[in-house]
């Protein structure tokens, strides 16, 4: 009788995990836009996996399987959160989001004031550049140029020699 009901509700998690993801790669395919395709790509496609495993984990009824469904679901939910949020962010940053349909929008400022801070580290760079040109321009400077062609070698080699032994 347990099995029965067991196998009955491995079925029934089988078919709503298979229905999510059904749902989800209808809703990438369907949806208008870059933020609703990954939100229909990660949250249900997340939940389904999960119910098929679980519905899995039922039909198989071992502990090595318990520990495998566990770990997939884990990094499953690790990793889908993070990707559709990186994926999310590089459209936003390469115009590929749809701004008129935003309700709030909070990454704007961000990304203008991360902009703003690397001009000013642009800018910051290019001014020392320009110091340690001129720094270097006005060390050159101050040295006057031998016309002798061997007069720089000499002190050379007087200095390489070292002290020398009488």
């Amino acid at each position: 009788m347990l099995d029965t009901i067991l196998d009955v509700l491995s079925g029934v998690l089988m078919l709503g995990g298979a229905f999510l993801s059904f749902a989800a790669g209808v809703g990438v395919l369907r949806f208008p836009d870059l933020l609703a395709r990954m939100h229909a790509a990660t949250k249900p496609q997340v939940l389904g996996l999960m119910l098929v495993l679980l519905g899995l984990e039922l039909q198989l009824r071992t502990w090595r399987g318990a520990f495998v469904v566990l770990l997939v679901v884990l990094f499953q939910m690790l990793t889908a959160p993070v990707s559709a949020h990186m994926v999310g962010r590089a459209g936003y940053r390469t115009g590929k989001v749809r701004t008129d349909l935003l309700v709030m929008d909070e990454l704007t400022a961000d990304v203008q004031e991360a902009a703003l801070i690397a001009d000013q580290a642009g800018i910051a760079r290019l001014a020392a550049e320009l110091v340690d040109e001129a720094v270097h321009e006005a060390h050159d400077e101050e040295r006057p140029a031998d016309p002798r062609p061997d007069a720089g070698r000499a002190d050379s080699d007087a200095q390489d020699a070292g002290p020398r032994d009488a």
